[in-house]
Parts: structure tokens; sequence; C-alpha cells
């Protein structure tokens, strides 16, 4: 059996998989309706919504507490890596031109952005606050050298 990151499991496994993420071209909206491939039309509440509804259709809410979230994308984020792990420089720079290679990195983007926002989703934080804020910060810490232009993300 493959999960939604295309991972192969035993029969059944999957299913049972309280840390399992509804991502990749299977996951649902818990209506049966599969999101059509692309960006258009998506925005950060509507795949909240959509992963909240994926994990509620499986009664995970439960296990998606704040420590397990983090705990879950540390390790999707090490999944990331790995795939760059003995690569040289050179080397990742040109991953995306492999097929299977640039879609375990997608799957694991994926993974590591939806637990991302099934965090801040269950912290109450707004992830693109939170960035924009950030950014703001560092601009104010690190400010440019004279000459160089700051660019906005409007």
């Amino acid at each position: 059996m493959t999960d939604a990151s295309g991972n192969t499991e035993e029969a059944g496994a999957a299913k049972d998989r309280p840390d399992a993420v509804g991502t990749g071209a299977g996951a649902g909206t818990g209506t049966g309706t599969v999101a059509p491939a692309g960006t258009g039309g998506l925005d950060v509440a509507g795949l909240q919504r959509r992963l909240a509804e994926f994990a509620a259709a499986r009664e995970w809410e439960p296990y998606h507490t704040p420590k397990n979230l983090a705990v879950a994308l540390s390790v999707e984020a090490a999944e990331l890596m790995e795939i760059f792990q003995w690569l040289t420089p050179e080397q990742s720079a040109r991953v995306m031109e492999d097929e299977e290679s640039a879609h375990r990195v997608k799957d694991e983007v994926a993974d590591v952005l939806a637990y991302l926002l099934q965090f801040c989703e269950v912290l109450g934080i707004d992830a693109l606050a939170a960035l924009s804020a950030k950014i703001d910060r560092n601009e104010s810490r690190f400010p440019a050298k004279k000459g160089q232009v700051r660019h906005s993300m409007e």
C-alpha cells in the first residue's frame, strides 16, 4: 500500500496512523472530492480546513497536539534533508531535473507544509502574518547595505 506521500506501507497500516497527513494526489476533503492539481484557487485557510477535515474523518484530532505536530514536522523536514544528504551543491541544484527525485522532494515539501499548517491551526497562529512580522524584524536586525533595494511582498 502507498501512503499519501508515496511511501510503501503494509496493507492497512496507513489508515490507522494518526500521524499520517492528507497530502498528495489522493488527499480528500472529507467529502470524497479531490482538489485539482496545481495552485489555482488554493489558500492557507482552505488547505488548513482540508487537513482538519481529513484528520476529523479519521478521528485523529486527539493525536494532533502541538508536541506531536512539532515532532512530525521535524521528522518530515529530516526526510527532506535526507534526499540532499550526500549530494554535492551542484547535484542538489539539479535535483528537480530527475523525475523520481523531483517527486520525492515535492512529497516531502508537502508533508512539511501540511504539518506546519496543522501546527499553526492548533495553536491559532496566522502563518503568513507570523512570516511577515519575522521578515520585518529581520529587515531591522540586518539592514541592507547602502544602494541595495528593499523588496516588498506586495
